[in-house]
């Protein structure tokens, strides 16, 4: 009980750590990128985490209730839902961002770029902090497994935060244009897996059509080894993914490449703050 608990609230709590980190790395260097025309308050962060915090505990109280909507698939639409809505915010921002110092309404898009993270990492925290929720008081319940299972969930929550943390310094220490690079291209990965996860979660409840497997891995990194967890809470990773997920997942990451925030990361005639 104890291993599982440290893995799973791991990985619940990971993927909301890089999800964190990355959108703060960007808050950080836009300001230094446009001269304090673009500035995103550092606010939203506490704000989105304890709304997020509120809603996972709304949503673990009335996950029954929840789960018994659309013929008992009800779970599997919230949790896709949440995934898509994730989706559109994560695009938005990437498309608000100016791709020029002087745009039009800098200001505005900025406000607007905050409601988005707010809004991405409130949703992330509902969706994984009920997990959480749900499987600690669902086996604390149990007197012999309360220590091992309430120890092991402070364990890995300890090392997700500390991964967020130190992915946040080792970015914002790497030069601007490489840092910028490395956080486009992890929430690429982000959007690709919050697609997948959609389709996923669309298909087993029969929204979606079956499409055939895309290939099998699970002989190389099952999916249940802590690697495999590990991989998953990464980069979305499945052992198994069908067509479908493999399609979506790979449209993720083509929305944020075609998007300003892509472009401004990869600048063709000017580098960002001057550096190379």
């Amino acid at each position: 009980m104890f291993i599982n608990s440290v893995i799973l609230v791991l990985q619940e709590i990971i993927e909301a750590a890089l999800l964190i980190s990355v959108l703060l790395v960007f808050t950080n260097l836009f300001q230094k990128s446009w001269d304090k025309s673009f500035v995103l308050q550092t606010s939203w962060v506490g704000i989105s985490i304890a709304i997020g915090v509120v809603g996972a505990a709304m949503y673990s109280y009335y996950t029954p209730q929840i789960s018994e909507m659309f013929d008992y698939v009800g779970q599997e639409i919230f949790n896709a839902s949440i995934h898509l809505l994730s989706l559109l915010l994560v695009c938005l921002f990437a498309f608000l961002v100016p791709s020029a110092r002087l745009a039009k309404d800098v200001m505005g898009r900025a406000k607007f770029a905050a409601f988005c993270m707010t809004g991405i990492v409130m949703l992330a925290i509902v969706r994984e902090g009920s997990e959480i929720i749900q499987y600690i008081g669902g086996i604390a319940g149990h007197e012999d497994n309360f220590t091992p299972v309430v120890l092991g969930g402070f364990i890995g929550a300890g090392i997700g935060v500390s991964t967020g943390v130190l992915l946040f310094y080792g970015l914002i220490n790497l030069s601007v244009n490489w840092s910028f690079r490395i956080s486009v291209g992890l929430l690429s990965l982000i959007a690709g897996n919050m697609g997948s996860q959609a389709v996923l979660l669309l298909t087993q409840a029969d929204w979606l059509p079956f499409t055939p497997i895309a290939w099998n891995s699970s002989s190389a990194l099952p999916e249940n080894s802590i690697a495999g967890h590990l991989m998953y809470a990464l980069v979305g990773y499945e052992a198994t993914p069908s067509i479908l997920q493999v399609s979506i997942y790979l449209l993720g990451i083509v929305l944020i490449v075609i998007s300003p925030l892509f472009r401004k990361s990869w600048p063709l005639q000017h580098s960002l703050v001057g550096e190379t």
